[in-house]
């Protein structure tokens, strides 16, 4: 599923892009949601480069409650950072912490796009495919979708299209705050993706499950000391 060149995962993009798979409906007002996020080395100038050392986390939670698990691995970027690409660097080490999770998620929340890409099928649609399960992704932009932002009220939205066509959605996840890009990934539609980070946020503007698994990924990034640079 993790194309290792350029031109292979631009291939495998277009082939996601154009499965059809029926809409997960989640059967709980609180699904067992799993954030992942993954950090690289501190010191890279640019886009960074391949090989560099990677934390990934993966964090379990029931909708936005208390902690069921989490996992750690650490890993080798594949690849610079290049838009569209995502999956090259990433999608590797986000799926082998997902994987160290004893519980299967019911949804994963990933921090990428989703149909908001140059071939409709981002790092959070690819992901979830690859694990077979539904996926959202939410990022703090869109990546080629523009529209404008939503209400100052908790809870509002706006739409956001590319070629005419929603494609993402942004949230307003706490009032006043900067929104959310909320993005559908494998098996999840936009009103599906936009409930599914609603149950998930509390107070921070970021999902819960999200937030936690970057804030444990940074952690173990800070607890390899200041040797580990790539």
């Amino acid at each position: 599923m993790w194309p290792r060149t350029a031109s292979e995962l631009v291939s495998a993009q277009r082939e996601l892009a154009a499965l059809a798979r029926p809409v997960w409906q989640p059967l709980s007002a609180l699904p067992m949601v799993a954030g992942c996020y993954v950090c690289f080395a501190r010191g890279q100038a640019g886009r960074g480069r391949a090989g560099e050392c990677g934390w990934a986390a993966a964090v379990l939670m029931r909708g936005n409650r208390g902690l069921v698990e989490s996992a750690v691995t650490v890993g080798a970027a594949g690849a610079p950072y290049e838009p569209g690409l995502l999956a090259l660097r990433e999608g590797p080490l986000l799926e082998a912490a997902l994987r160290l999770l004893a519980e299967a998620p019911d949804v994963l929340l990933v921090n990428a796009s989703g149909r908001d890409h140059p071939r409709a099928a981002g790092l959070a649609l690819h992901l979830g495919a690859a694990l077979d399960r539904p996926s959202v992704g939410v990022t703090d932009r869109p990546l080629l979708a523009e529209g404008r932002e939503p209400g100052a009220g908790r809870g509002d939205t706006s739409e956001l299209l590319l070629g005419g066509v929603e494609v993402a959605r942004m949230l307003r996840t706490r009032a006043g705050a900067r929104p959310v890009v909320v993005h559908p990934g494998w098996q999840t539609d936009l009103d599906t993706a936009t409930t599914v980070v609603r149950a998930a946020t509390r107070r921070a503007r970021t999902p819960e499950p999200l937030r936690r698994a970057r804030q444990l990924a940074r952690s173990a990034r800070a607890a390899a000391g200041p040797g580990a640079r790539g």
